[in-house]
């Protein structure tokens, strides 16, 4: 069974250990009136400043490690994440997140490994 981190949790529970350190990302949400005008020139309403995504990736995982993974999801739209602080890699800090972009190679029926398990959380 995969170690489980406490700087990455689900409602408090906490992720299996990735194969990798998840790539994450920052972006500006921009309002739907934002957009070019006709010479050109780019005009921006910033809703809300860097929204966080992290991407997690397992290359291999078991029947037991897939279902606890799928139960900490299940029936949420939405939940609270647990994720270390950039620049501070002894803090952590939460916020209300979803998941997305979930996807899997099928079972190897040879290993009884599920694999290249991938999926994003996205801040809300």
């Amino acid at each position: 069974m995969r170690a489980k981190v406490d700087f990455y949790q689900v409602d408090g529970l906490p992720l299996p250990a990735p194969d990798a350190e998840p790539e994450f990302s920052f972006a500006d949400l921009d309002a739907a009136d934002s957009g070019r005008d006709e010479s050109g020139v780019m005009h921006r309403v910033v809703v809300r400043e860097k929204v966080g995504t992290w991407g997690f990736s397992y290359s291999h995982l078991t029947d037991e490690e897939l279902s606890y993974l799928r139960g900490l999801f299940a029936g949420k739209a939405q939940f609270t994440f647990t994720h270390p602080v950039l620049g501070d890699s002894n803090a952590t800090e939460t916020c209300t997140a979803y998941m997305s972009q979930c996807s899997a190679v099928w079972k190897n029926q040879r290993t009884g490994d599920w694999r290249n398990f991938k999926f994003n959380i996205i801040q809300c």
